[in-house]
């Protein structure tokens, strides 16, 4: 049998971080394997216990949930985890900053529970979470805030129909819309979007987006 998806629960509050754990837990895929209630704790037990996925919090005490995910998967660390945020979503330029920081993805905390397990297991697999009419809203609503890189999008190795298929990423398009709108098979959607991240350097869909804003590819 297949081991199941460890997951480490961090969130200040005591009734929602314990209803996550609960709900995890009754999944025979996944596994609750610590959880905690501040950011530095979270790092540590992170460490300590390599969970596959960790749900994080991004408002909590002593090294928040944005501090929390920059150490455990921005660019210096040694061993990037997973990280899931969880957030309510006026907080959603915090959730931002999560992304940059190299969180996988994010959900609301007032999504239902399958939601919640779908994203664990779309972050286990590797895929980035990103709800479409969410990350318009979030990345368009702040994207003012991302410095547009010096040569922009006129520098980029994409060849125009790579370009095109960012920009569709970047509007929070998944691979069957985006190969509808194109009318090209998935399979070609997914071929492209692996080239781009290799292009690019990106590490999944997250990074794309915020590239592509960065490079005043989408407004």
């Amino acid at each position: 049998m297949t081991a199941p998806t460890r997951v480490l629960v961090c969130d200040d509050q005591m009734l929602v971080r314990t209803g996550l754990v609960t709900i995890i837990d009754a999944q025979p895929d996944l596994e609750v394997a610590g959880e905690c209630g501040d950011g530095r704790t979270a790092v540590d037990l992170a460490e300590k216990l390599r969970p596959d996925v960790v749900v994080m919090d991004i408002r909590m005490p002593v090294l928040d949930g944005i501090g929390a995910t920059r150490l455990l998967a921005g660019a210096g660390a040694r061993n990037p985890v997973k990280i899931l945020v969880v957030t309510t979503f006026n907080l959603d330029e915090y959730v931002y900053e999560a992304l940059r920081a190299g969180a996988c993805g994010f959900l609301l905390k007032d999504a239902p529970p399958a939601q919640l397990l779908h994203g664990i297991r779309t972050v286990a697999s590797g895929a980035a979470l990103l709800d479409p009419e969410v990350t318009r809203r979030l990345v368009g609503r702040y994207a003012a805030r991302i410095r547009p890189a010096e040569g922009g999008a006129h520098d980029s190795p994409l060849t125009p129909r790579e370009l095109e298929v960012l920009r569709h990423i970047a509007d929070g398009l998944s691979n069957s819309e985006i190969a509808a709108t194109l009318m090209i098979s998935q399979e070609t959607v997914k071929t492209f979007v692996s080239r781009i991240l290799a292009k690019l350097g990106l590490r999944d869909r997250v990074q794309a987006v915020i590239y592509a804003y960065r490079n005043g590819l989408v407004t």
